[in-house]
């Protein structure tokens, strides 16, 4: 070598900064690259997607009780931030890791590539073990940038008269900005290829004319929304009503692809049906509120629609099968939506005559997609989670005994009716009305039971029989009101609903888990003379 040239590196906290640096482009490259592979496979099969659904499947129930209650339909996005910001300390350990043993920390992205491979492949929704190739073809890239790029940091001769310790800045600097621009290209393209299978998904939904159906609901009677400040609107607008479901990234099914097949025990006509079949079908229109298991007492997660649909029942007659009390050997039915989940519900209450539906439209507008778009299964009276099939594409018709449902392996209740439940909408928790007369309001529900009775408590006074908004259906909530004398100081409301069989809910508080909460709300006032 020359004796006016020197070979010199980064030392101490350069090094490991730089070293880090190293780490988070080459993360940032395996993952955006992951994104480009993904759209030749499936966009569910990208790390951070098959990693949050792994999150997702395995987390216990009173785990995501408390993320749904504490960041409500942000739960979602709360978890892919958390995968993204873990995923960058990793990037950045390894980077540093990479410093002083490069190729362990080149090992260490292709491990990390190889459980992001597992998750994708073992999730419910994975037919093909081309789910694995986003994360390890990211993984792998990932792996060479970082060897690539630590080894800039060893590679370049200067001058010993440069002052700083010497390495070549200049070819680490381009090399890391051709890294960050070649990433954010491949991340882009990923992007832009996976949003054209939205867009053909999109266009179908746009072009749907729902056919009027041959069976209207009634209109909403008289009395039945009264128009009182704070109260719930009577029919919820479909986007402010909830949405709980393990779908990290909103299924866009095309239309004019989807099918749906029926088959299973005691079939005796299987049929596969596509979106125009059912259109043609009679359609029925139905209002029918809808409540999440994972709904706490006085929760949010209750809303009333006008569903287009039709009669689930029905199709099923047209296939031969038969309830259970006239001889049908299934007793379960196993509704499969797109993304893998799996919701079973029992035959014999989908065909006791109730309003049970495969719903094609929400508040007169097809299905937005957030609802299940193009098609999703409701039967009222029943929590969702054993009944509200999102972009449903299979119905199997089996036994209680024979195939347990995402949930009921996660510790659920198998059967789930909804329980009779009340809640205040106003005035809320810690609200400082005056003193006179003050409006308590709020809504009742008993799906396919009905309202019969609301009853409020002003701290541990006697019960006092509210005022109940006309029944619209047994399958509605029902609004209920009570004008209260308000007097200086603070103040406990209490709720209480008894349904149309006599049954009063119990002020017994449980939680969620196994088969939906119970107990009184209440919430705390302080009057202000």
């Amino acid at each position: 070598m020359d004796d006016d040239v020197t070979r010199h590196r980064p030392r101490g906290i350069k090094r490991l900064s730089l070293g880090a640096l190293s780490g988070l482009l080459a993360g940032y490259g395996a993952v955006a690259l992951a994104e480009l592979v993904s759209a030749a496979v499936r966009p569910e099969s990208g790390p951070v997607v098959a990693v949050g659904g792994a999150a997702i499947d395995r987390t216990p129930p009173a785990v995501k009780d408390w993320a749904i209650r504490q960041f409500g339909t942000n739960d979602k996005l709360v978890l892919q931030l958390g995968i993204l910001a873990v995923l960058t300390l990793l990037a950045l350990t390894l980077g540093i890791l990479a410093t002083r043993r490069r190729r362990i920390g080149s090992l260490g992205v292709l491990v990390f590539g190889a459980v992001g491979a597992l998750a994708a492949t073992g999730r419910p929704d994975s037919t093909s073990p081309a789910d694995a190739l986003p994360s390890l073809a990211g993984a792998a890239v990932g792996a060479v940038l970082l060897y690539w790029l630590i080894g800039r940091l060893d590679a370049g001769p200067v001058a010993p008269d440069a002052g700083e310790p010497g390495w070549d800045r200049r070819r680490f600097v381009l090399a890391a900005t051709a890294a960050a621009a070649a990433s954010t290209g491949a991340g882009a393209a990923g992007r832009a290829l996976n949003g054209s299978g939205a867009q053909n998904a999109v266009a179908s939904r746009e072009e749907v004319v729902l056919p009027a159906p041959a069976s209207k609901a009634a209109a909403t009677p008289r009395g039945a929304a009264p128009r009182i400040r704070g109260i719930s609107p009577y029919v919820t607008p479909n986007a402010d009503f909830y949405r709980v479901d393990t779908a990290l990234v909103v299924p866009k099914v095309d239309a004019t692809t989807w099918t749906l097949r029926i088959h299973g025990q005691g079939v005796r006509h299987e049929r596969t049906l596509t979106y125009g079949d059912l259109l043609t079908m009679p359609l029925i229109e139905r209002t029918i509120t809808l409540t999440c298991v994972s709904n706490e007492v006085g929760g949010p997660y209750v809303g009333n629609a006008r569903w287009i649909g039709v009669r689930l029942a029905e199709l099923l007659k047209r296939c031969g099968v038969v309830p259970p009390s006239e001889g049908g050997p299934a007793d379960q039915l196993v509704a499969r939506s797109v993304d893998g989940m799996t919701i079973g519900s029992p035959v014999e209450d989908v065909m006791d005559g109730r309003d049970a539906m495969l719903a094609v439209g929400m508040n007169g507008q097809p299905l937005p997609f957030e609802h299940g778009f193009p098609v999703r299964m409701l039967v009222p009276g029943l929590y969702g989670y054993v009944s509200a099939c999102k972009w449903i594409q299979d119905i199997e018709l089996t036994t209680f005994d024979a195939y347990d449902p995402y949930w009921v392996k996660r510790d659920w209740a198998r059967r789930a009716p909804i329980k009779t439940q009340s809640r205040i909408d106003t005035p809320k928790p810690f609200a400082r009305p005056n003193t006179g007369t003050v409006m308590v309001a709020g809504v009742a529900w008993a799906q396919h039971r009905g309202i019969d009775k609301v009853e409020l408590r002003v701290d541990d006074g006697p019960w006092r029989e509210a005022r109940l908004a006309t029944e619209d259906t047994r399958d509605t909530w029902r609004p209920w009101s009570y004008e209260w004398q308000a007097t200086k100081g603070s103040h406990t409301l209490t709720v209480r609903a008894t349904d149309r069989t006599g049954t009063t809910q119990t002020e017994q508080r449980t939680r969620t888990v196994p088969d939906g909460a119970s107990g009184w709300h209440s919430v705390v006032v302080t009057v202000d003379a």
